[in-house]
């Protein structure tokens, strides 16, 4: 099963594009237009509108991307017994919402790529890409507004896209206020509290959203919350490591399948599992804290930091703290549901995640 997770989510990839398109259409005017935001008042500047907003939304979306998450919202719908398909409208909210958050995410971060080609605001400029990110956090909300949804299901997707749309803010500025090296000392614990909410909140509001959808009772939900909070952590865990670990076809290509800049990590200063068990455990610690600090494109010095993080067993420990904190999550959420393939399909799901090379 767990080899057929990825082809699963490339069979549901189309779909949810076709999803995605259907809320964010590539032209915004006419009718697409007016459903999005009502009849103009005076008159819309549709070229304007499509350019600033679309385009760039667009450029980012066709990179790709494996939209596990959608992929997550649709398999635990079936896992509840509902039939995924009727719901591909709804799994594509956290696909969007996550696309915005990158968007945005590297611009704080100055990255240059994302996806193998040049960051979104490196070709638009800073101004609009913040724009369209953005918009990218709002637009999602008109599917469920449209939908036909009893009072009830809208509100609770409503509180649960409200939530994890605060996390997630929350997340980002721990993670952005530590890289700047404004805070020393970050524990392990800290850590994953900066994971759950930067990455655990977009895998919850997938499941959560799927979980409302699906029908699910308190302690299923309960269940499930914590799961798929511990996927996003293990999945962050992984990313950090690929980031080190991607091989040299990858560096050739700026990244290859992995489509991000090896070694990125270290130029940002960013603080991960593997750097805070580096600090504890490593003879050079000193030495990694100094090239974290220079916010470093040279090679040699990441490839040195990449070193001694390898050299203090930091990077398997990091994997197996992924592999261990998944593990222990599903054997409290698969006593809450039915066996069927949908349960089968999300315990494949979370080790595909985790095992991944890209």
């Amino acid at each position: 099963m767990e080899k057929n997770i990825g082809k699963i989510l490339s069979e549901y990839k189309p779909l949810i594009d076709k999803a995605i398109e259907k809320n964010i259409p590539r032209q915004f005017q006419g009718a697409p237009l007016e459903r999005m935001a009502g009849k103009p008042r005076y008159a819309y500047d549709t070229r304007s509108i499509t350019q600033s907003i679309s385009t760039p939304i667009w450029d980012l979306l066709d990179r790709g991307g494996k939209r596990w998450r959608p992929g997550l919202t649709l398999i635990i719908i079936e896992a509840l017994g509902k039939n995924p398909k009727k719901f591909l409208d709804f799994a594509s909210i956290s696909e969007v919402v996550h696309n915005g958050t990158l968007m945005v995410d590297d611009i704080e971060d100055n990255s240059d790529f994302r996806r193998g080609k040049p960051c979104i605001h490196k070709i638009y400029g800073n101004d609009l890409a913040i724009n369209a990110g953005n918009a990218m956090y709002f637009l999602p909300l008109k599917i469920i507004m449209e939908s036909s949804l009893s009072d009830k299901t809208k509100n609770a997707l409503y509180e649960v896209y409200a939530q994890e749309m605060i996390n997630v803010s929350l997340g980002q500025g721990m993670d952005i206020y530590w890289h700047k090296g404004l805070k020393h000392d970050i524990s392990e614990k800290e850590y994953l509290q900066m994971c759950a909410y930067k990455t655990g909140c977009l895998a919850r509001m997938a499941a959560k959203i799927g979980a409302v959808l699906g029908g699910a009772t308190p302690k299923q939900l309960y269940a499930l919350d914590e799961f798929v909070e511990t996927i996003g952590i293990a999945f962050q865990i992984q990313d950090d490591i690929l980031n080190l670990t991607a091989g040299e076809e990858g560096k050739k290509d700026l990244g290859g399948k992995y489509g991000k800049e090896i070694g990125g990590d270290v130029s940002e200063g960013k603080i991960t599992l593997m750097v805070i068990h580096s600090l504890k455990h490593s003879p050079r610690k000193t030495r990694l804290k100094e090239i974290l600090s220079m916010h470093t494109k040279n090679q040699a010095l990441i490839n040195e930091a990449i070193g001694i993080l390898n050299q203090a067993g930091s990077i398997e420990y990091a994997r197996q703290a992924a592999a261990k904190l998944v593990k222990n999550a599903w054997a409290k959420v698969e006593k809450t549901l039915p066996n069927n393939s949908g349960k089968e399909k999300l315990r494949a799901f979370a080790d595909y995640l985790v095992e991944r090379s890209y």
